[in-house]
């Protein structure tokens, strides 16, 4: 994972200083922006970034239009993991950064340690030390996930999904009919010990529902467990 090109975008120098040094201890080389204007030069002269971290409180370009922005560049890098740094802690603002495609949300002030890990599983799990056995192309009941090619139809018809939600849509097609909980939806997906609720869970599948359509039926909602995937059941 050395040398992995990580972008932080955050207008305090001091908060660069401390996340450059960490990331920098961990064998990763930094790109840094002050500002989201100049974050959207470092990413579009810079194909080979790994991951941004990116501040939403900032001058020029606040971090959702840069969200937006790369999400809707077309270029190969346009998926690349994005993790908000955000002071706000306020859940309209976790659940409007999903929605732009956001693959993480930390909140300050966070462990550099912490934030270090999280990085670290984001890309384990973007192919950084990827399972060449895994299968490449899953379906049931209707969807067909291609890994290889980062694409899921529905009856024929291509849906999109951010980085985390094909993720959890793989996970759940690959383990359907059983009964996930919370925890081992987050320590397999997330792959890291997760410190707070299970919103981020629920979020992400109410997305998820939402995106598939009809077929969002086929993730049901196990009370007091969590979550199971079966085509061969419906939500009546």
């Amino acid at each position: 994972m050395n040398n992995q090109q990580i972008l932080v975008v955050d207008d305090e120098d001091r908060m660069r200083k401390i996340v450059r040094d960490y990331l920098v201890r961990s064998g990763f080389t930094v790109l840094e922006a002050a500002d989201g204007a100049a974050a959207m030069d470092v990413f579009y002269g810079n194909p080979g970034i790994a991951l941004i971290l990116l501040d939403v409180m900032m001058p020029k370009m606040d971090g959702w239009q840069v969200a937006k922005e790369i999400r809707g560049s077309g270029t190969l890098n346009a998926k690349v993991p994005i993790i908000m740094l955000t002071a706000k802690s306020d859940e309209s603002d976790e659940l409007h950064g999903f929605d732009v495609g956001i693959d993480d949300y930390v909140t300050k002030p966070f462990s550099p340690r912490t934030l270090v890990a999280r990085i670290e599983a984001i890309l384990r799990r973007t192919g950084g030390e990827a399972d060449e056995e895994k299968e490449q192309r899953l379906e049931a009941g209707g969807i067909v996930v291609d890994r290889a090619a980062y694409t899921v139809t529905i009856n024929g018809k291509p849906i999109e999904l951010s980085y985390k939600e094909f993720e959890l849509l793989c996970y759940f097609i690959e383990n359907q009919g059983i009964a996930l909980s919370r925890e081992k939806i987050l320590s397999s997906v997330w792959n890291y010990d997760y410190y707070g609720d299970a919103r981020t869970i629920d979020t992400h599948v109410k997305k998820l529902r939402s995106k598939m359509g009809p077929k969002g039926d086929y993730i049901h909602t196990i009370w007091g467990v969590g979550y199971k995937f079966d085509p061969s059941l419906r939500n009546d």
